[in-house]
């Protein structure tokens, strides 16, 4: 399922604004390596495949730097992504 994008951001407050655009971007960015993905298991064209990956994995990137800023802006954030990955080590291990 496709989240709704563009979000609504007039509600937000003014100092919260970076940070939602920051989600907001993780969220559309996430939706479109789940599209590009599930396009690739879709075609049996090889090069097609190759390249929708290819397209999912530079979307994991604007992720990653999406995420970088929201963790500047956040550290309540910082917090809660260390505590559930100890969580998650705990009971994995």
């Amino acid at each position: 399922m496709m989240s709704q994008i563009p979000v609504d951001l007039k509600n937000a407050k003014k100092e919260e604004i970076n940070k939602e655009i920051c989600r907001v971007g993780i969220i559309a960015e996430y939706d479109a390596i789940n599209l590009y993905e599930q396009m690739a298991m879709m075609t049996d064209d090889k090069g097609m495949k190759e390249m929708l990956l290819d397209i999912a994995k530079e979307e994991k990137t604007h992720v990653g730097e999406f995420q970088a800023l929201l963790l500047k802006l956040d550290k309540e954030q910082i917090r809660e992504l260390e505590a559930g990955a100890k969580e998650v080590k705990e009971k994995t291990e």
